[in-house]
């Protein structure tokens, strides 16, 4: 990947964010840079993984994808899209997971119900966020993510099935539906990026085009943000900017920590996942 830096947001960008609890910023890579991602996403691992997976007929979510190919791992940090989020999530900034996030082309399939991301990986404090980067343009037609404008005010919403148990699609149907104004669909062009603020209510519909929908997802976090439930994975705890301070910040309230089949999971406590772990070390971080 290119070392070219941009300015990050403006703070029309910035308010807007704060504002809707997303942004989108158009054009941060060039039709070179995508193509080279693209052909990492072709990579013959990460496509024989997609297969294992069931690309053929939903949406894949690959999990740890810094670590399968050095075009992601370049990606996460690259300084475009640090300098977008520094002013959002401060100047210690690590990543909390990445994936490639791929819809089928089986026309109908791909749906992806609405959510708020720190459902499935609770922290201390809201201070999180997701950067989708296209490798695709994105249409209603081949599903792209709709947003619900300011929902990242409302707090946590349930997201637990009728025996309680979390599925991770939201309850609140009524949120999205009897104000439909406020539902925005996401339609960047390949080599543009959304952000969206780790509460911001999101969801996509079947892919119906017969076309691919890619896209690179980095989640990051403040590094005060400690984290509560779910998984520790090999990426988790890279350091994208600054340094690790080992402090907690916590906000008021309670979390409903997520559960599946009526026990807690994951390995939050450890923090760190052991490649990201490495690599810090290899840094000094």
């Amino acid at each position: 990947m290119s070392t070219v830096t941009i300015p990050g947001l403006s703070p029309d960008q910035v308010q807007a964010y704060h504002d809707d609890g997303f942004v989108v910023i158009a054009d941060i890579f060039t039709a070179a840079e995508v193509e080279e991602l693209r052909a990492a996403e072709g990579s013959p691992a990460i496509q024989q993984k997609l297969e294992a997976d069931g690309i053929k007929t939903k949406t894949v979510h690959l999990l740890e994808l810094t670590t399968r190919h050095p075009a992601f791992h370049r990606l996460a940090r690259d300084p475009r899209i640090v300098a977008c989020i520094t002013p959002l999530l401060g100047a210690d900034i690590q990543l909390q997971h990445s994936k490639l996030a791929t819809k089928s082309v089986t026309k109908g399939t791909g749906e992806f119900g609405w959510h708020q991301d720190i459902m499935f990986y609770p922290h201390t404090n809201t201070s999180l966020l997701s950067v989708f980067v296209y490798l695709d343009d994105a249409t209603p037609e081949n599903g792209c993510m709709s947003m619900l404008k300011g929902s990242h005010k409302l707090g946590p919403l349930n997201h637990l099935d009728e025996n309680g148990k979390f599925d991770g699609v939201c309850r609140a149907t009524h949120l999205w539906r009897d104000q439909p104004d406020q539902v925005v669909a996401i339609t960047p062009k390949a080599g543009s990026i959304s952000i969206h603020h780790c509460l911001t209510l999101h969801g996509s519909p079947a892919n119906v085009s017969g076309r691919p929908r890619r896209g690179v997802v980095f989640s990051y976090r403040a590094d005060d943000a400690q984290q509560l439930g779910d998984t520790i994975f090999q990426d988790t705890g890279l350091v994208v900017a600054g340094r690790r301070r080992g402090l907690t910040r916590c906000e008021p309230g309670t979390w409903i920590l997520p559960r599946r089949g009526g026990h807690n999971y994951g390995s939050a406590h450890h923090q760190v996942g052991p490649w990201a772990q490495a690599e810090n070390e290899k840094n000094n971080l």
